[in-house]
């Protein structure tokens, strides 16, 4: 089992002909994704060769729909293109849309969030995020494919980096399915959805969470776990040492006051049970010695 995607999912790249599009695609193709084709505005009726793979190109998600099947898309489309890029795949009800482009302005990513809920058809991951990896059957985004393979335990993370970080450190105990969030002012899937996700995935053990200071979405994720998840989880909150009122990596990882603090939102998991690392190893190891019963 896994979340949200799998060997059965049906991929189109929005983008796939520019030079990020065309590099990572060869790379998902490599890790076993199932990838039909690619949309570009323009350049439908076109088609590339990826290693051996020939993919069609078309100019809307709707006309890929019509001719894959696909059910799920990763964009790859520059920021000032990106809100017309999701929009297209809302239109078309696809079910899974993984916007992997940072620096799209948080007004284009207000207003293709909320047409995506007003429409209730499609889930948007990130944007700004790495992607979505189930090892071994699927890898949308630029998670690396080779850090580890399948395995018993869920991760969600608002960080690209401590995602591949986290993968690596458990590898020897594999992963069902890595879900890196975005730590962007205004996201699609949350903590919470992916939370639900591994807890009623059965094969899905435990549970790692990595958030990061600025906002409530750690604090929001602790009372949902206490309500709702029986799976252990172990979690790391980045940004400690952060100075307060300074915007710190992500677009959303700024403190205020006492609100969002590191401190802050450690008290909060800890208060319903779960246990925070004070570095990304230490996570790990508590991890590891609940694994190991």
């Amino acid at each position: 089992m896994s979340i949200f995607v799998n060997e059965n999912t049906k991929v189109i790249v929005q983008g796939m002909t520019g030079s990020e599009g065309t590099k990572h695609t060869k790379r998902m193709l490599k890790a076993g994704t199932k990838i039909v084709a690619g949309v570009t505005p323009g350049k439908g009726g076109q088609s590339v060769d990826m290693d051996g793979k020939h993919l069609p190109i078309f100019n809307t998600v709707s006309e890929a729909i019509s001719a894959t099947g696909a059910n799920a898309s990763v964009v790859f489309v520059p920021p000032k293109f990106a809100k017309a890029a999701v929009i297209d795949a809302v239109d078309a009800e696809i079910a899974l849309v993984v916007v992997i482009t940072e620096g799209i302005p948080v007004h284009d990513v207000a207003a293709f969030y909320a047409y995506a809920v007003s429409k209730g058809k499609t889930q948007i991951l990130g944007p700004n995020c790495p992607g979505i990896i189930t090892p071994g059957k699927a890898n949308l985004g630029i998670i690396p494919a080779d850090i580890t393979g399948p395995g018993k335990i869920g991760l969600v993370s608002k960080s690209g980096t401590l995602t591949y970080q986290m993968m690596f450190e458990l590898r020897d105990f594999g992963f069902t399915t890595a879900v890196g969030i975005g730590g962007d002012p205004i996201i699609g899937t949350t903590h919470i959805d992916c939370l639900r996700a591994f807890q009623d995935d059965p094969e899905t053990k435990a549970i790692v969470m990595i958030g990061e200071i600025g906002g409530d979405a750690e604090e929001r994720a602790a009372l949902f776990i206490k309500e709702y998840v029986t799976k252990p989880v172990v979690g790391y909150v980045a940004g400690f040492t952060a100075p307060e009122g300074k915007t710190m990596g992500h677009a959303g990882a700024i403190v205020s006051g006492s609100s969002g603090t590191a401190a802050a939102k450690k008290e909060a998991l800890e208060a319903v049970g779960v246990a925070v690392g004070k570095t990304p190893s230490e996570t790990a190891n508590l991890m590891r010695k609940i694994l190991n019963g």
